[in-house]
């Protein structure tokens, strides 16, 4: 709008521009003073020239269009790009066609495409002259169709001179690509039906770092011994699930990760891994190895192995020749009889060694066969037949799981080599009260974590840890409970004495009064006819389920205000057996199990417009 002002204001100034309402208001004023004596025009006639300059349409001088401003025919919004039909393109450089069900290649896919993602459809085929036109292409995601080796044209891929990224796994390709481009970087043909590669598949490809080629049905016969030529950068190599017999040769010399597992491999020849001198994961695990099929050298030559897994083969012996670097060696499930320190002495730096389910028996670790390994960390042997805990292990050992063999002896002097042990496994053994000596712990007293279940154990072990966090004594024959051997167990948080023969009355007075900041208690499948009293005050969970309770009287919870979950499942609960004030004071309840008793059971909760607790019953 414009206001349009004549002469002067009082004083003879000229008054600023006003606003006139929420509209934005021109206003022109006229000043006399303004004009040059000489000038020739009047006030009426300057007013008609700047109105026609201010009117819609007026012409401007040449050079003085504003190019931002949209012309006559023409749009202020971008034209929109060309995307296949249903499909997305959030980039000019990218097109999603994820999961449309589609059974034809789309073929109006714009030639500036970079990144196109094709996964979770029912393409059949490849058609060349569409992707012939995506000469720009640097990622194919093509993952989870139905293509067959029919459906690719052995030149599909020629035109794609830029592409980087091919994933095609979970199709029914029953060959490998002939040709695939020299600029790739990582191939996933994973989860087809492949029994054959082809040299140029993967090789003269100079920028390749990682291959997928598991859960495929390549034996050796299918995949040439130049297949990996020109392509020396290759990191990561998956032949996993397979059908090779022997270690494939000439593999790249710059591998770092080497996955073989589930095969039907008996044999590395000779120096089929003399070359890999970066490979730092090995994976032969659920093969057929025999000693036989390794010799001295064959992981000699590995000076950056780190992790080597060998389990559920058929090895009787430590392999020979295992690399100074290794840290990680995986040889449970195997045939494996006594471990030989000689076999171990050049794996200095192992940290975890893993034994289980081997046949080692009451000589299969001997004195000492593991002290040169100074840096050990864990070791499992757990499944095997050991008599007693072995001797002379190394002194910075802070994990032994020595569960299900037949130790029946804990002399006190058993585990004095290991002062810095933090978890302790013995389950499953054949232990009882008698044989375990008063002062067999005394030396843990880093223990953290003990485990003791599934032995004969009649009472608690005396001399335990201070220390302890976790204890398990499930699956014994405790009947009596006395407050001395738990005395000094004030960091204890989890105690299990399920499926022993504890009754209430055997439970001694001041039983749980050491344990201060105990949260987890499982009485399950003992003798009990009620609630145990003066329960610990940092109680949170507690496992009361298959005992003989018939009655939870008024004040069974007042010691465990905390309480959040309460078990009491097949029990002898009737109906009303739960006295209505025995969860007053329980704020923090969260779930109350009383299934499986004879009858439903009413349970009345604290403040129960507050929150949603669980209540399960029948």
């Amino acid at each position: 709008m414009v206001r349009w002002g004549g002469g002067g204001s009082e004083g003879g100034a000229c008054q600023p521009p006003t606003p006139l309402g929420d509209a934005a208001v021109t206003t022109v004023t006229l000043c006399p003073t303004w004009q040059h004596p000489d000038s020739a025009l009047n006030s009426q006639q300057l007013s008609l020239l700047l109105l026609l300059l201010l009117l819609p349409g007026a012409p401007t001088a040449p050079g003085m269009e504003d190019a931002a401003f949209p012309h006559l025919g023409e749009s202020s919004q971008a034209l929109p790009r060309a995307c296949p039909q249903r499909c997305s393109c959030p980039r000019a450089d990218t097109v999603d066609c994820d999961g449309l069900d589609l059974r034809v290649f789309p073929n109006n896919i714009t030639r500036a495409a970079q990144h196109l993602s094709l996964q979770n459809n029912q393409l059949q085929e490849l058609p060349y002259n569409e992707l012939s036109r995506l000469s720009g292409l640097r990622t194919l995601n093509l993952h989870n169709n139905l293509i067959s080796s029919e459906g690719l044209p052995d030149e599909a891929f020629e035109s794609l001179t830029q592409l980087q990224h091919i994933y095609m796994a979970h199709n029914k390709l029953s060959m490998a690509p002939q040709l695939l481009p020299s600029s790739l970087r990582v191939a996933d043909l994973a989860a087809n039906q492949v029994t054959e590669i082809f040299p140029l598949t993967f090789g003269k490809k100079p920028a390749l770092r990682s291959v997928y080629l598991h859960n495929n049905q390549l034996s050796n016969a299918g995949l040439p011994p130049d297949a990996f030529y020109g392509s020396e950068a290759v990191t990561t190599l998956s032949l996993s699930n397979n059908q090779l017999s022997y270690l494939p040769p000439s593999l790249p010399p710059s591998l770092e990760r080497l996955h073989l597992q589930n095969n039907l491999i008996s044999k590395v020849p000779r120096g089929a891994l003399s070359r890999q001198t970066h490979l730092r994961e090995l994976y032969l695990q659920h093969n057929q190895l025999t000693d036989n099929g390794l010799d001295a050298t064959t992981f000699s030559k590995l000076h950056c192995l780190e992790y080597l897994d060998l389990s559920h083969n058929q090895l009787a012996t430590v392999p020979a020749g295992l690399p100074r670097t290794l840290a990680v060696l995986h040889l449970g499930r195997n045939s494996i009889r006594q471990v030989e320190a000689d076999r171990l002495r050049g794996a200095r730096k192992l940290r975890y060694l893993l034994l289980q389910h081997n046949q080692l028996g009451a000589a299969g670790l001997p004195a000492g066969a593991l002290r040169p390994l100074r840096g050990l960390h864990t070791l499992h042997v757990y499944g095997n037949g050991l008599e007693r805990v072995p001797q002379a292990l190394p002194r910075r050992l802070r994990s032994l799981v020595l569960l299900h063999n037949r130790v029946a002896t804990l002399g006190a002097r058993d585990l004095t080599s290991t002062p810095g042990l933090a978890e302790l496994n013995l389950a499953y053994n054949r232990l009882t009260s008698a044989s375990v000596h008063r002062q067999a712990f005394r030396s843990l007293r880093a223990l953290r974590s003990l485990d003791l279940a599934g032995n004969q154990l009649t009472r608690l072990p005396t001399g335990l840890p201070t220390g302890l966090l976790t204890l398990r004594l499930q699956h014994n024959q405790l009947r009596a409970l006395e407050p001395e051997p738990l005395a000094g167990l004030d960091q204890l948080r989890e105690l299990s004495l399920a499926h022993n023969r504890l009754r209430v009355g055997d439970i001694g007075l001041g039983t749980w009064h050491e344990l201060q900041a105990l949260q987890v208690l499982d009485l399950s499948h003992n003798e009990l006819s009620f609630v145990p009293p003066d329960l610990p005050e940092a109680l949170q969970e507690l496992h009361l389920q298959s005992n003989h309770i018939r009655h939870v009287g008024p004040d069974a919870f007042l010691s465990t205000p905390g309480l959040r979950a309460l078990f009491l499942r097949a029990n002898r609960l009737h109906m009303t057996s739960i006295a209505p004030e025995a969860f007053l004071g329980l704020l923090h309840l969260h779930v109350v199990d009383t299934m499986g008793n004879p009858e439903q059971v009413l349970v009345q909760l604290p403040s129960a417009a507050l929150r949603r607790p669980q209540v399960w019953g029948p």
